[in-house]
């Protein structure tokens, strides 16, 4: 188990740490040389703080790793519906409605498709820690999309826009956006899409907003200059930022472990090559 080897290995390192930090020391000390003796001690005066750190933090990590063995072994097999069922137990038994365990929940019934399970996890965490769905909205929005709740998405992600934490809010908005153009309401996600296009400050949507503008929007659109211009100035705006199509896809592979982001990834690489006209 590769997380079992790496806590092994920080623990030898933190081991090999807190030795050198103590017996130096003690052999300095032991030298008859008085001026290593008056090293010894301004040393351990110094390095004690250093040894009491390393070996709180070696308790505490071995402490984690023996509570969360469980969850983290399946991780690692990539046992999904296992996960699911081990988080199951954690949050609807046992009451445990935590954010990691919430999100990790959320995102396996994602895995393995179980749109409803989303849902009903989402109404479950309502009732017990409301919070906590705003938290995790891009998830329970993303379930109704990949469900073909498009509708629902919509409202969802618009009435969740105003809750959930400032870093989320372009990504809602993107999304509520999007889901008004599964719909087919294209008049409704145009302005949210212009308004991503020459504002937001993430390359990803900034170049999402302006190939749906120009590739979709702009055609349906009753002001199609406004969708073009829009289009133009976000295409600009990520050229700037990102200069090539290698790199915009590295900047995805960074937010790529998000499932929102896994579920989108087509729209991106389409995107990529619309930015910077790549052929086939």
């Amino acid at each position: 188990m590769k997380f079992k080897y790496l806590i092994i290995a920080f623990s030898i390192i933190i081991v090999i740490i807190i030795l050198v930090t103590v017996l130096l020391p003690v052999l300095l000390a032991a030298s008859a040389d008085t001026s290593n003796v008056s090293l010894a001690v301004n040393f351990r005066y110094l390095f004690l703080p250093l040894l009491i750190f390393m070996v709180m933090l070696l308790v505490c990590m071995s402490i984690f790793f023996f509570l969360n063995y469980r969850l983290l072994s399946l991780l690692e097999r990539v046992d999904w519906p296992a996960l699911a069922y081990y988080l199951e137990q954690k949050i609807y038994v046992k009451g445990r409605y935590s954010a990691r365990n919430v999100r990790i929940l959320a995102s396996s019934y994602l895995v393995i498709s179980d749109y409803q399970s989303v849902l009903k996890l989402e109404s479950k965490t309502q009732l017990a820690k409301p919070a906590l769905v705003s938290k995790n909205a891009l998830i329970f929005g993303s379930a109704r999309i990949l469900s073909g709740s498009y509708s629902d998405a919509a409202v969802f992600f618009r009435i969740q826009m105003s809750k959930c934490k400032s870093k989320d809010k372009q990504w809602m908005r993107w999304f509520g956006g999007f889901s008004q153009l599964l719909t087919g309401a294209f008049n409704m996600a145009e302005p949210d899409f212009v308004l991503m296009a020459i504002s937001s400050n993430d390359a990803l949507i900034t170049g999402l907003s302006a190939y749906f503008l120009s590739t979709s929007l702009e055609k349906k659109s009753q002001n199609p200059e406004k969708c073009k211009e829009a289009a133009k100035n976000g295409k600009e705006r990520v050229l700037k930022s990102i200069k090539n199509i290698n790199n915009w896809k590295k900047e995805a592979d960074k937010t790529g472990t998000d499932i929102h982001i896994a579920i989108i990834r087509k729209y991106i690489d389409e995107a990529g090559i619309w930015l910077y006209d790549v052929t086939s």
